[in-house]
């Protein structure tokens, strides 16, 4: 996996192409059906890394999200199935979604290097922004000038966009992260959803999330 790098790696890294296999995720099933369960209270324990979170802490459905900056599927998924999971499930507090790093190559890791050193209240609208941007950043030729670029809209200077992407301590909490989700609870692919525990590994619509919730409501 491409996050066995250190913070050298990540400034220089990011400006090479992403590999292949980084737009090789898996697809949702026409039936979502769980792959595998894991203990709900270890899972929304958090990290090193402080988790982000929409909704309300007393929801009766949690959903754990590890998605990747360079997936095609999260895209989809943020762009596209997340605003009607919001409005149906999250403003009318039934669903908490905690989103979680999982990084597949450097691209991704500096993006959401990036996205954490900006103030938390930029967080999820950096990640909408690299995720609607996604290929013009991700397949660039040039990755860290495109990141670069993408950063200053969001209140970077070349100073701090450097020194956020050599903030050792920083890259080694998402690394953590990554590791956490792989060993602990069998993430090896994004999107990767955990609903009240249950493991769904692939992107999912609104009607087969809605299949899942509304039974647990």
């Amino acid at each position: 996996m491409a996050v066995e790098l250190n913070r050298r790696h990540v400034i220089s890294l990011a400006g090479a192409a992403v590999a292949g296999t980084a737009f090789a995720n898996l697809a949702h099933a026409a039936e979502p059906a769980p792959s595998g369960s894991v203990d709900p209270v270890k899972l929304a324990e958090p990290g090193k890394l402080k988790d982000m979170v929409y909704g309300e802490a007393n929801a009766p459905v949690t959903i754990v999200e590890y998605a990747s900056l360079t997936c095609p599927h999260c895209a989809d998924f943020t762009l596209n199935t997340f605003p009607k999971l919001k409005e149906k499930y999250i403003d009318t507090g039934k669903v908490r979604l905690i989103f979680r790093e999982f990084p597949f190559d450097p691209r991704a890791m500096a993006a959401f290097m990036l996205a954490r050193c900006a103030p938390e209240e930029r967080y999820f609208p950096m990640i909408d922004v690299f995720f609607k941007q996604q290929r013009d950043w991700a397949l660039a030729e040039d990755g860290k000038e495109a990141l670069l670029q993408i950063a200053k809209l969001a209140g970077f200077t070349q100073e701090s966009f450097e020194a956020c992407l050599t903030n050792q301590q920083l890259l080694d909490d998402v690394k953590e992260t990554v590791e956490r989700g792989s060993k602990e609870f069998g993430v090896n692919a994004t999107p990767t959803f955990f609903i009240n525990g249950k493991k769904y590994a692939g992107a999912l619509s609104i009607d087969e999330l809605s299949a899942i919730i509304d039974k647990l409501l």
